[in-house]
């Protein structure tokens, strides 16, 4: 074989694989695209089938959408205790645990139950607080909540509520993206999909950390799944950049960054209309979201600019990573338009193996942290008259047993209790929900809902429904199907809507 020869079969080699690959990604890209706008693809090519999904419109994925009916709440802010809180320390009173306090547990409540430490035969364990009856409603809280004792008629308990994940990682995911499994959109992307956002400078979905670390699930509560890209929720800092990278390279000026972006984007833009790749849309809209982001984000993540009452009001401390911050934060989110909030606060995993999270010592100081800006945040959303229009939600991804923990069968050094899936309590407030109401009973020792049960899956169809959107109707087509945050499960709580 020649030189020249050699040339023309390199030549035709290129132009098959190019043509291949091109013709691939761009089959692969429209498939992607009716995927990414609700749609299956017509067999014949011409076009996409409508199903009942969404469409959007791509290269403005936060354009306002219609809900399904009229909503009684435009934003969420939902206060999510990772590690699970004991709800029999905090909401769910049970007197007569105190009198079996110590003896064992009977084997009625063991036989065919999974546990995530209990081996053996564990103790019972009594309710290790205090508690009194406040409001008008006569809601019993624990003395480790006075500040927010102060709010229980403005909020509906679901005092029996039930998942089927005893481990913190998929409990959580089950909680937030409707799945126990990695690969779902979590709710917050859900919300700004189905309805965008009402300020085009900032993320529909943002998301604050507290407690020093991440929740067990990870980014994964938070991210988009299978929705595209761009609706994944932006987790903002409290130390250095609010959102990282948010600021400009040393030696790059504003306008230089423009520039920039304008001209990866013009490649993009290039590039889509070559592969019709809709990743590429959702690449340009996440550059163009940056570049706003940077006036937008410091101005709105700045609490110094509020009035000293607030800070006392909330206990915030300005360039501290807390709760309280985090909180005060939420509260200027929603004012700014922002449709979803995620709060996750670490650190509430109260086994007993550990002084800081142990109920009869740590947990006391945990409850300290959140009690005063759990309360400011409603007081505060009701001063300003956004508590009608903001759906609170506050709960975690399963309770705590009724029995002391005994892991490896042996006495525990402090008082803690194990992962419990059958009963634990989420309350929930403003955005249209009753004040002072509690919906679902436990049984005497709080070991099971007895009345009234509620699942995950009707919370999230509650939180949606709130939102104006039928969680039924609220799909995504994706590998052959429709999807919904609440898959094929769920009711709306109608009891607790006021």
């Amino acid at each position: 074989m020649n030189i020249f020869e050699e040339a023309l079969m390199r030549q035709a080699e290129y132009q098959t694989r190019r043509h291949f690959l091109g013709k691939c990604t761009t089959g692969l890209g429209a498939l992607a695209l009716s995927s990414l706008i609700g749609c299956n693809w017509m067999k014949d090519g011409s076009g996409p089938a409508p199903v009942s999904g969404i469409v959007r419109d791509l290269s403005k994925p936060f354009a306002p959408l219609a809900p399904h009916f009229a909503p009684k709440a435009k934003s969420v802010i939902f206060l999510h205790m990772a590690g699970a809180p004991s709800q029999l320390e905090l909401f769910d009173y049970k007197p007569a645990l105190q009198k079996l306090d110590g003896l064992d547990c009977p084997q009625s409540l063991l036989e065919g139950k999974k546990f995530a430490f209990i081996t053996g035969v564990p103790k019972m364990l009594g309710p290790q607080a205090k508690f009194k009856q406040y409001g008008q409603s006569g809601a019993w809280v624990s003395e480790h909540l006075p500040e927010f004792s102060r709010m229980v008629d403005e909020v509906s308990f679901l005092k029996a509520m039930h998942t089927d994940q005893f481990n913190h990682a998929p409990a959580q995911l089950l909680m937030q993206t409707g799945s126990a499994r990695l690969g779902k959109p979590s709710m917050g992307s859900w919300v700004t999909y189905g309805l965008g956002s009402e300020n085009e400078n900032l993320p529909g979905f943002m998301v604050l950390l507290s407690g020093g670390k991440a929740p067990d699930a990870g980014k994964a509560g938070y991210g988009s799944g299978f929705l595209p890209t761009v609706y994944q929720g932006v987790e903002c800092r409290q130390h250095g950049e609010p959102v990282l990278y948010v600021g400009n390279p040393a030696g790059m000026g504003r306008d230089l960054r423009k520039q920039s972006i304008e001209a990866i984007n013009a490649v993009n833009q290039l590039h889509y209309e070559e592969m019709n790749d809709p990743e590429t849309i959702s690449r340009i809209s996440q550059y163009e979201m940056a570049f706003k982001m940077q006036v937008s984000v410091p101005e709105v993540m700045d609490i110094q600019k509020e009035p000293a009452y607030i800070h006392e009001m909330y206990g915030a401390e300005p360039g501290e990573a807390s709760f309280a911050n985090n909180c005060l934060l939420a509260r200027r989110l929603v004012e700014k338009g922002v449709r979803f909030v995620q709060l996750f606060d670490w650190g509430w995993d109260s086994h007993g193996n550990d002084p800081t999270n142990a109920l009869d010592k740590g947990f006391g100081n945990l409850c300290r942290n959140i009690d005063k800006p759990v309360a400011a945040l409603l007081e505060d959303l009701k001063m300003r008259g956004l508590l009608d229009e903001t759906l609170v939600v506050w709960g975690a991804e399963f309770g705590r047993t009724p029995m002391q923990e005994n892991r490896e069968g042996k006495e525990m050094s402090f008082k803690g209790r194990d992962h419990h899936t059958d009963a634990f309590t989420v309350w929930m407030a403003g955005g249209g929900i009753k004040g002072g109401y509690t919906h679902g009973e436990t049984d005497e020792i709080g070991y099971y809902g007895t009345s009234g049960r509620t699942s995950i899956f009707d919370l999230q169809a509650t939180i949606l429904n709130q939102l104006g959107m039928d969680h039924e109707k609220l799909t995504y087509a994706f590998q052959g199907r429709n999807f919904r945050l609440t898959d094929v499960h769920g009711k709306v709580i109608k009891e607790v809507i006021a």
